[in-house]
C-alpha cells in the first residue's frame, strides 16, 4: 500500500484508509453486527490501511467504541482519526466543550491519545479562532498528535491558519463531486495542508452495486424517506441517480479494459488528484474492504486519467 505524508508535518498514512461512519449504525439502514464491523476493520488493517477515521457522532459514540475494540493490542500499528461535534447531537465547539469531548472520545476508544482530531463541521455560533485555539492546546497537552478540519472552505481554513497550522482538511470529493479540485486543493498543497477525501465512492454509486431500480431500505438516507439533503438531491433524487449511473457505466468500460473493479478505479482516480493525500473508504464487508485496498497499488497512466476526466467532465 502506497504511503504519503499527511500535510507538511503529519504522519505517513496509507493512500486508502478505513472509514468507520457506518460502524456504529444509523447510516445505511439495518445496522451491521459488531462482529461484521470488527471483521471489516481487521480486514482493512491486514490489507495495509494504517488509519481509521471515525467521529463522536457516528452511532452516538458506538463507532469509536468498536474502533477501540478492533485496535486493542495493535494500537501502535494503527493511527486513529476522530472528530468533535457534528450536525447530529455532537459536542459544541466552545473551548471547554472541545476539551470535554476529546476526553470522552479517548475513553470510548480505549486510548490516551488520538493521532488526528478534527472539527467535524463549521459552526458560526462560536468564533472559529477560539475553537481552533482550543484544538491547538490539545496538541500541547498530548491528547492528540495533529489537528484538522472537515467540511471547511478556504476562508475558514485561512482563519485557522492565522492561529496555528492546519494539518488536514477532510471534505467530500469524488468523480461525482469535484468542487475542491481546481482551486482549493492546489491552494492547500501550497500551504502544506493534507487532504482526506470522504465519500470517494459517492455513497456507493461508484461501486457498480447500485442500479436505477435499486430499492433502498426506508432507514437508509439514500431512499429519501428520512431526509433529503444535498447529497440526496445531487446524487439519488429521481432523475439524478439515472444521470450519474450513465456515467458510471462509461467508467465500467474503462475498468473492464484494465481488468480492475470499479471501486478501486474510482478510488485511485481520487488519490491521483493534485493535493489529495488519501481517500476514506468504509464497508461492513471484508471482501469489499480488501477490494478497496487494491487502489493503494493501482497504477493509472496519463491517457487513462484523461479518459476518465472526459467521462465526468
Amino acid at each position: 500500500m502506497e504511503l504519503r505524508r499527511l500535510g507538511r508535518y503529519g504522519p505517513e498514512i496509507s493512500v486508502v484508509g478505513f472509514g468507520a461512519w457506518e460502524a456504529g449504525g444509523d447510516a445505511w439502514g439495518p445496522n451491521p453486527s459488531d462482529e461484521q464491523v470488527l471483521a471489516a476493520i481487521r480486514a482493512a488493517v491486514d490489507a495495509g490501511m494504517n488509519w481509521i477515521d471515525t467521529a463522536e457522532v457516528y452511532g452516538r459514540g458506538r463507532s469509536e467504541e468498536l474502533v477501540g475494540q478492533a485496535v486493542a493490542g495493535i494500537r501502535d500499528e494503527v493511527l486513529i482519526f476522530t472528530k468533535v461535534g457534528g450536525k447530529d447531537s455532537g459536542s459544541g465547539y466552545r473551548p471547554e466543550e472541545v476539551k470535554r469531548a476529546i476526553r470522552a472520545s479517548l475513553r470510548r476508544l480505549g486510548t490516551d491519545y488520538v493521532d488526528l482530531y478534527q472539527i467535524h463541521w463549521p459552526d458560526p455560533s462560536v468564533p472559529l479562532e477560539e475553537t481552533w485555539g482550543a484544538m491547538a492546546e490539545l496538541v500541547e497537552e498530548g491528547l492528540t498528535r495533529f489537528i484538522g478540519v472537515s467540511n471547511f472552505d478556504r476562508e475558514q481554513v485561512e482563519r485557522c491558519l492565522s492561529v496555528r497550522h492546519v494539518d488536514s482538511v477532510q471534505n467530500q470529493f469524488s468523480l461525482l463531486k469535484q468542487d475542491d479540485r481546481r482551486e482549493f486543493l492546489p491552494w492547500l498543497e501550497e500551504r502544506g495542508v493534507g487532504y482526506l477525501a470522504y465519500a470517494p465512492l459517492a455513497f456507493g454509486l461508484l461501486t457498480g452495486a447500485i442500479r436505477a431500480d435499486t430499492v433502498f431500505d426506508e432507514r437508509d438516507w439514500r431512499s429519501g424517506k428520512q431526509h433529503q439533503g444535498e447529497a440526496y438531491r445531487n446524487l439519488f433524487a429521481p432523475g439524478k441517480r439515472e444521470e450519474k449511473l450513465a456515467l458510471v457505466e462509461q467508467l465500467r468500460v474503462v475498468a473492464d479494459r484494465l481488468g480492475v473493479a470499479l471501486a478501486p478505479l474510482a478510488l485511485r482516480w481520487v488519490v491521483e488528484q493534485r493535493g489529495v493525500t488519501a481517500a476514506i473508504a468504509g464497508s461492513r464487508n471484508p471482501e469489499h474492504v480488501r477490494s478497496n485496498a487494491t487502489a493503494g497499488d493501482l497504477k493509472l497512466d496519463e491517457d487513462t486519467l484523461a479518459e476518465i476526466d472526459r467521462i465526468f467532465a
